[in-house]
């Protein structure tokens, strides 16, 4: 089954082509970091705008890398949550009426469920069942997973994602967007112990994650500095640093947590704070230390994309699940109402 994927959850434009039998075909990616950089942040009606201007030219395109026609797509997955409802519509309405005009099935693809199969992509995907570090802007949950659909909660954050705190801590100390490959970069320069920020919710049971405090201690580490004429370069490549292994330590401890919980010795990291180096080696070593295995995609697929979107679509539709020509986005979705398959 050849299966054209669309992605346009948030502010990357993402199109792929997936076979069942070769493997990805093609894959292209369009990111507005450029234009949204500016504010800071990602701007919903100026995300949803560009998703329209960029997703035919990268349909087209590739289509042509692939050497494909549209008469050989056997259907077209698209991401229908979660996410901005605007920038969903582009996505869910392309796909809605490339597949009315070609005569083939279409099929919403949860945005979470595209991130945690991306791994499956790889040359040595891992096995079910296995626990998920879903770790995003938007997202930061523990999931047992025993097969695809069949997913099961067991912590997520409370307030602020892991990506979301990055990025707000690098605004704090007037880093650009997105935060955090520039807390990463400030970090690899830092000084180890001349700052020391909390695990937060690791005094204690449970599977939970809070990083909203953690984000108000490096606002106050910082403001200090500040106030004493400390914020120096290197003071922000200090504070990134403590950061930076505030948030690694914190993840890994749950992970270790759930693992034990789970009694699962693999565990796969996806979502695009899992391209954190820091964090790989971090989860790497722990895993090692209980004779596991830990998986994660390619740094290209850790961020939001449409080969991801191509393969989950692919595994459903395969499985005879397809939708009717009606326009549905979700911007909340728990991964947890999913069919099975």
């Amino acid at each position: 089954m050849l299966v054209l994927g669309l992605e346009t959850s948030c502010d990357e434009t993402g199109v792929a082509l997936y076979d069942s039998e070769r493997g990805l075909l093609a894959d292209a990616l369009f990111s507005q970091i450029d234009l949204h950089r500016a504010y800071g942040g990602v701007v919903p009606e100026l995300a949803s705008r560009d998703h329209v201007k960029r997703m035919l030219p990268l349909i087209r395109q590739v289509l042509a890398e692939a050497g494909c026609v549209p008469t050989e797509i056997d259907a077209i997955a698209y991401t229908a949550g979660p996410g901005l409802v605007g920038a969903l519509l582009v996505g869910a309405s392309c796909a809605q009426a490339l597949a009315f005009a070609w005569g083939i099935p279409a099929l919403g693809v949860h945005h979470m469920e595209g991130h945690l199969l991306a791994p499956m992509l790889e040359e040595q995907p891992p096995e079910f069942p296995f626990v998920a570090l879903l770790v995003s802007g938007g997202h930061t949950q523990l999931v047992r997973v025993d097969g695809i659909g069949q997913y099961e909660l067991l912590g997520e954050t409370l307030d602020d994602a892991a990506g979301e705190a990055f990025d707000k801590t690098a605004k704090m100390m007037g880093l650009n967007y997105p935060g955090g490959p520039e807390i990463a970069r400030l970090a690899a320069q830092g000084v180890a112990g001349r700052f020391v920020f909390p695990r937060p919710m690791t005094d204690r049971p449970g599977l939970q994650f809070s990083f909203s405090g953690l984000k108000t201690f490096a606002l106050n580490t910082w403001q200090r500095c500040v106030a004493a004429g400390d914020d120096t370069e290197q003071t922000r490549c200090d504070i990134s640093l403590a950061f930076q292994q505030a948030v690694v330590e914190t993840l890994t401890i749950k992970c270790k947590r759930a693992l034990k919980h789970a009694g699962m010795k693999r565990l796969v990291i996806a979502g695009g704070v899992s391209a954190n180096k820091a964090l790989r080696v971090s989860l790497e070593k722990m895993l090692g230390d209980m004779n596991g295995n830990v998986y994660y995609a390619r740094p290209e697929f850790c961020t939001d994309n449409g080969a991801m979107i191509a393969f989950a679509g692919c595994q459903r539709l395969q499985a005879g699940q397809h939708e009717s020509l009606a326009i549905s986005v979700q911007a909340r979705w728990p991964m947890e109402q999913l069919k099975p398959l």
